[in-house]
């Protein structure tokens, strides 16, 4: 890949952003997985310092254009997949990308419910609930990491039956006759936890989003409250809206 400056900084923008304009250049004539220079190259191309070409790198990685490798270098990424917020399982949402989804059950414990989930889950501190950790992936590659937590009198038996079975939603709806019908959401953004980014192959401290849904069936009796996280270098969450009454 050969670097050619075209422009210059404008006198407002700061000379990382003219770095990462031709990047982005760069990056946009290039299929995935194509090695980026290293940022001596850039430095030298450009003119500039080190100090600037890996500010606009930092940046690339944290939006999820380039990827660093260990030892091995920067690439450019493939395109983020973009992932719908509605209520739909994870299998579901997969498909709407054209990806096949599987699970790998981390962890199932009956545990006992907090002040937050007994709030979230209408029950009383104490009461026996069904905790899940799974990690999710999409064709095989690692997309998310789930925890659900559930009323274990509510839901008899389902740590057993999660074991052969990839959908909760599915299982609710056939083992025990429930539906979600609504949910609530809240996102946030954290940086990867050791826990997190070696199940997501990604590193320590890097970008995620954090979905935190509160599920309830038709008789708005609350049904799940789980937390999901994301590689925010991989995924594009939207959001659909709707005016009042439509």
């Amino acid at each position: 890949m050969t670097l050619r400056v075209t422009d210059t900084a404008t006198a407002h923008e700061p000379k990382y952003y003219t770095v990462k304009r031709h990047l982005l250049e760069l990056i946009a004539a290039a299929e995935p997985g194509t090695s980026i220079p290293t940022e001596r190259e850039l430095a030298a191309g450009m003119g500039t310092s080190r100090t600037t070409v890996r500010q606009a790198l930092v940046e690339l990685v944290a939006e999820g254009r380039l990827v660093r490798r260990q030892g091995s270098g920067t690439y450019v990424a493939e395109a983020k997949v973009t992932w719908p917020l509605h209520l739909a399982s994870f299998t579901e949402q997969a498909a709407a990308n054209g990806l096949v989804a599987s699970s790998r059950l981390l962890g199932a414990q009956r545990t006992r419910a907090d002040a937050e989930v007994a709030e979230r889950l209408g029950l009383q501190v104490g009461d026996p609930v069904h905790r899940l950790d799974r990690l999710r992936l999409a064709d095989g590659r690692p997309m998310a990491v789930e925890t659900s937590l559930l009323s274990a009198r509510r839901f008899p038996h389902l740590m057993r039956r999660m074991r052969t079975t990839g959908s909760l939603h599915a299982l609710l709806k056939d083992h025990y006759g429930v539906e979600l019908r609504r949910g609530q959401e809240t996102i946030d953004t954290i940086p990867a936890a050791p826990r997190e980014a070696s199940l997501l192959q990604t590193d320590v401290g890097s970008p995620m989003l954090v979905v935190k849904r509160n599920s309830f069936d038709a008789a708005g009796q609350a049904v799940e409250w789980g937390t999901t996280w994301f590689r925010g270098d991989r995924i594009t969450l939207i959001a659909y809206l709707a005016s009042p009454g439509t």
